[in-house]
C-alpha cells in the first residue's frame, strides 16, 4: 500500500473517532429522566364504628304445621259429608260423615238383648232371694238354692257381655261422625261424598293443619350446637329465631326456639331443632323453605368495619387504614367475629378512623390515595 493511501485510512479512522467523542460529549452527561410518580388510587372507604352487634346463626329451614291430622276412615260406609275444602275448623268441629243407618240397627239390635237379658238377670234375682229364705227354713233343698246362685251368675255374665256389645256398636255409630282433633286449616279433600270408604283403607278422606301457630325445623352442626347450648343455657332459656324469605330476604315473622333433638345425626353430623311462630299474619305455610336467623348473643358496644375491609396475609388480617395526606397504612387487626358483613375488631384500631373498603388490591405500604367520590365514606351495617 502506497503513503498516500494509508493516510487516507488513517484520516477516515480518526474522523469516526472524533464524531464518537463529540456524541458522549453531547448526550454522555444527560441524567435520566425521572419517573413520574404513580396517580393515587381510588378507593372507597368506611369509619370505625362503635356499635352493638348481634351474633346470630344462618340455616336453612322449613315451615310445618304444629300439628297436622290426617283423616282417615274407621268404619266402612258411604261418605255423606265432608267439610269446605280450605276452611279454617276448631277442635271438636265435624269434618266428615258416613252414612250410620246400618250402624244404628246394629245398635238398637244390642241394646234390645241388653234389656231383655237384664230382665232375665232380674227374674233370676228374685227367684234366688226366695230360694234362700225357703232354704233357710229347710223347706227345699240346698242344691237347689245352690243351682239358682249359679243361674244368676250366668245372667249377669249375659248381661255384661251384652254391655259389651252396645258399648261398641255405639263406637261404630260415633266413629260415623269424625270431628276435627286440633284447631286448622282444612286441606284440598281426597275423597268426594257418595264414595264409598273402608276402614283400613291406605287412602284418606281430608287433612288438618294447624298453622296458628306453625313450627319451623332447621339443621345446625354439631361444631355450633355447643355455643347454642352455652347461649341459651343448656336451652332452659328462649333464642329468638326469624324466619327470612329465600326470594326477597324480608322478615316472615320470629319465634322462640322450642324444641332441640336429643341426638345428633350420625350420618350428617347436625342436631335438628324446632322453633315456634305465633305466624299471626299467617306467611308462614306448611312446606315453605325459608332462611332461618337464630339469634345467639349481642356484643356490647364494639369496634366495627364492613367485612370487606379486613384482608388476609401471612401474618393474619390485616386493614388499609388512610393516614395523613391520603397515604394507606397497614394496620394489622384483631377479629373478634364477622356477622352479616360487619367485622367485629378486638384490637389494631381506634374508633374514627377511616378503613378502605374497596381497591385494596392496588394497594401497599405508603400508597397514595383518593377517595371515590361515588363511594364517601360510610357506617358499616349492624
Amino acid at each position: 500500500m502506497t503513503p498516500p493511501r494509508r493516510f487516507r485510512w488513517g484520516f477516515a479512522v480518526l474522523g469516526v473517532l472524533l464524531v464518537a467523542l463529540i456524541a458522549w460529549a453531547a448526550f454522555g452527561h444527560r441524567k435520566p429522566a425521572k419517573r413520574p410518580a404513580p396517580p393515587p388510587v381510588a378507593v372507597a372507604v368506611a369509619r370505625v364504628q362503635v356499635q352493638d352487634v348481634q351474633l346470630a346463626l344462618t340455616e336453612l329451614g322449613a315451615a310445618q304445621a304444629w300439628q297436622g291430622v290426617t283423616i282417615s276412615p274407621q268404619v266402612s260406609g258411604r261418605l255423606t259429608y265432608v267439610a269446605r275444602e280450605g276452611a279454617d275448623v276448631a277442635a271438636g268441629d265435624v269434618l266428615a260423615e258416613i252414612d250410620p243407618t246400618p250402624y244404628r240397627a246394629v245398635l238398637t239390635q244390642a241394646q234390645g238383648s241388653l234389656r231383655r237379658d237384664r230382665a232375665l238377670l232380674q227374674q233370676a234375682r228374685v227367684d234366688l232371694a226366695r230360694y234362700q229364705a225357703l232354704g233357710a227354713q229347710d223347706s227345699i233343698a240346698r242344691q237347689q238354692v245352690d243351682s239358682q246362685a249359679a243361674l244368676v251368675k250366668q245372667d249377669e255374665g249375659v248381661v255384661q257381655t251384652d254391655e259389651g256389645t252396645v258399648a261398641a256398636a255405639q263406637v261404630n255409630v260415633n266413629f260415623c261422625r269424625i270431628t276435627a282433633p286440633v284447631s286448622g286449616r282444612v286441606g284440598v279433600r281426597l275423597i268426594d261424598v257418595g264414595n264409598v270408604v273402608s276402614s283400613g283403607a291406605a287412602s284418606a278422606i281430608i287433612s288438618v293443619n294447624q298453622i296458628v301457630p306453625i313450627a319451623v325445623t332447621f339443621t345446625v352442626p354439631q361444631s355450633e350446637f355447643q355455643r347454642l347450648s352455652q347461649a341459651s343455657n343448656a336451652f332452659t332459656r328462649p333464642l329468638g329465631v326469624e324466619a327470612l324469605s329465600q326470594d326477597s330476604g324480608i322478615s316472615l315473622g320470629t319465634g322462640e326456639l322450642s324444641v332441640a333433638d336429643n341426638h345428633v345425626d350420625a350420618s350428617t353430623g347436625t342436631v335438628e331443632l324446632k322453633a315456634r311462630f305465633p305466624n299471626a299474619s299467617r306467611q308462614l305455610w306448611p312446606g315453605q323453605f325459608v332462611n332461618v336467623r337464630l339469634g345467639l348473643q349481642t356484643l356490647p358496644q364494639v369496634m366495627t368495619v364492613p367485612a370487606a375491609a379486613v384482608n388476609r396475609g401471612p401474618n393474619g388480617p390485616f386493614v388499609y387504614v388512610v393516614g395523613p395526606g391520603n397515604v394507606a397504612v397497614v394496620k394489622p387487626v384483631v377479629v373478634a367475629a364477622i356477622q352479616d358483613a360487619v367485622a367485629v375488631i378486638q384490637s389494631g384500631l381506634a374508633p374514627g378512623m377511616t378503613v378502605v373498603t374497596d381497591g385494596q388490591m392496588s394497594l401497599k405500604q405508603g400508597s397514595a390515595v383518593a377517595i371515590h367520590p361515588s363511594a364517601p365514606a360510610k357506617k358499616p351495617a349492624a
